[in-house]
């Protein structure tokens, strides 16, 4: 769902949980290898606002693997 990923995003982005969550498993392994630059750590809440302002469907469109 949307809000688990957002929820996810703000509290594990650094790690990039929620890209696995969204089966994005490539975006995964690349923020945990990039944790230590500190760049997810400013992109993934970001991304946790950019989740929770798209409608479900546009959610489901855009953002969740298939």
């Amino acid at each position: 769902s949307r809000a688990v990923a957002a929820v996810l995003a703000f509290f594990l982005g650094w790690l990039g949980i929620h890209f696995f969550y969204l089966g994005k498993t490539g975006w995964g392994v690349a923020f945990l290898l990039l944790f230590w630059t500190g760049i997810p750590f400013l992109v993934a809440p970001i991304q946790a606002i950019y989740y929770l302002c798209l409608s479900q469907d546009e959610f489901q469109r855009n953002c969740v693997q298939k």
